[in-house]
């Protein structure tokens, strides 16, 4: 790998990580396209440490006010908040026990792009079906929240996008779109740092490599910037009810991958 395969990989990440077509899919399918040899998921994890920060700058207020409620006085905005971190902490918890039940066999599949093809059939169904989803304007407590996160455990397996399955599954509850997409943007950054922490403890040599460590920070850098483009695209691509516009592009790039890679 050199800095224009970096390059490329993080452009990919950056704009498929929050635009619901599987950042992990693309990454799967652009590697074996461009002949990469990247073993495991040390590539993909700091790539997705790119998009962590990109969701965290972008989402910095609500953040900061999220980790203010844990420490301030009662109001009805805190409860709110207080609510939210609940829903945040019980959505994490699936990701977090298939995420090292199954550690072994999910690093397996990052090395099939015909599996990625085949699973980006399946987000672009479930994009596609968006449009039956009815607006019920319900808040995200903690037993949406869990079956939100549901979504996210089964979109760790590559081509299930994860941005996609969160806000599909939350539309399906009666959550508006825009509040979907912020649930799913800020269940990221757990679910993201906990990826991270669970490549570090088990070969965190691996991501600091002397040899790769570069490119791998060239690439975070690159889906950082690109993070922030596909964040406020989404948003606003969301506002105006076309996220369904993103199954017709799953379902081209997944039915090409498979005839071509098959």
């Amino acid at each position: 790998m050199n800095a224009i395969d970096a390059i490329i990989l993080g452009i990919i990440q950056g704009l498929t990580e929050f635009l619901p077509v599987s950042s992990s899919g693309h990454l799967v399918i652009g590697e074996t396209l461009l002949g990469l040899d990247t073993p495991g998921i040390s590539l993909e994890v700091w790539l997705h440490v790119g998009t962590l920060v990109a969701v965290v700058g972008y989402f910095h207020r609500r953040i900061t006010a999220l980790v203010r409620s844990i420490f301030s006085s009662e109001s009805e905005e805190l409860l709110e908040n207080r609510k939210l971190w609940k829903a945040l902490i019980i959505g994490t918890l699936p990701a977090i026990v298939v995420g090292i039940s199954l550690k072994a066999m999910i690093e397996s599949t990052f090395d099939s792009p015909v599996l990625a093809s085949g699973m980006l059939l399946v987000t672009g169904t479930m994009l596609l079906l968006t449009p039956l989803a009815q607006n019920k304007l319900r808040a995200i407590d903690h037993s949406r929240g869990f079956f939100i996160g549901l979504a996210q455990a089964v979109a760790i397996l590559p081509g299930i996008s994860r941005s996609g399955s969160t806000i599909a599954c939350a539309m399906f509850l009666g959550i508006k779109p825009a509040l979907a997409a912020e649930f799913s943007f800020l269940l990221a950054v757990p679910a993201i740092i906990g990826a991270f922490l669970l490549d570090f403890v088990t070969s965190g040599e691996k991501l600091f490599e002397a040899a790769t460590l570069p490119l791998f920070l060239l690439g975070a850098a690159v889906s950082f910037i690109f993070g922030l483009l596909s964040i406020h695209y989404l948003l606003k691509l969301i506002k105006k009810g076309k996220l369904f516009y993103f199954g017709f592009y799953c379902l081209v790039v997944g039915g090409l991958g498979l005839v071509y890679l098959t």
